[in-house]
Formats: structure tokens, sequence, C-alpha cells
């Protein structure tokens, strides 16, 4: 049973825009902590954004500065990542994931629950 689905991703060029979805299940969405990660190639996950889907504060890695919107529709059961002004620096597959198990956010070790994952491409 497939309970993250990220969607979205794409093939821009340098400056344009981009928003990813995570649908999760139900029982996967509720009170729960999800967190975008990414990996661009040949090196190792790192997060990106992360929010909880009650009442709470959202992160961000230091590098989105300011460029990057982690968002939530709870009808929908769906986390949205808001991509602005986008850098060939940002290519890379993105992942939703849940199931934290404590530990640092942007922490790939502390998420039990991932997604298959959405490309994306920066490139001029």
């Amino acid at each position: 049973q497939v309970q993250l689905v990220e969607s979205g991703g794409g093939s821009v060029q340098p400056g344009e825009s981009l928003t990813l979805a995570c649908a999760a299940s139900a029982s996967k969405y509720k009170d729960s902590y999800i967190t975008w990660f990414r990996q661009a190639p040949g090196k190792g996950r790192e997060g990106v954004a992360m929010l909880y889907t009650g009442i709470g504060p959202t992160f961000y890695a230091d590098f989105v500065n300011r460029r990057f919107t982690i968002s939530k529709d709870n009808a929908k059961n769906t986390v949205y990542l808001e991509m602005n002004n986008l850098k060939t620096a940002d290519t890379g597959m993105y992942y939703c994931a849940t199931d934290r198990r404590g530990g640092m956010w942007n922490d790939p070790g502390a998420y039990k629950s991932w997604g298959q994952g959405t490309q994306v491409t920066v490139s001029s």
C-alpha cells in the first residue's frame, strides 16, 4: 500500500518556479511531521523543509534562503513545497518522508516512511 506519493517535478530554467505535492494516506497524514528531502546525483539526502500537520512550526534548511515555502491542505492530506527562483544547485530527486522517530528534523535516518520521489531538474 503506497502511503506517500510525490508529484509536480519537472525540468525548468534557473529563476523559474515549481510546486511539489506530497499526498499522504489519512493514517500517515494526521498529526504527523512531514518533511521534504532532496538528493542530488552523487550526494546524500538532505532535508529541505518540514511541517507538522497539526499546529506547529515549520523548519527550513539554510540553503532555502526564503525561496521555498512548505504548506499543507488538511482536506486533501497533502503537503506542498513551493519553490521559487530555482537554481541549478536545486537539481535532484525530491522525496517526502514521515513517521519521524526523533532526532534532528533534517536527518533522513529519523524517518521511517518515504515516497518514491519526484525529479526536479534546473538547467539553462
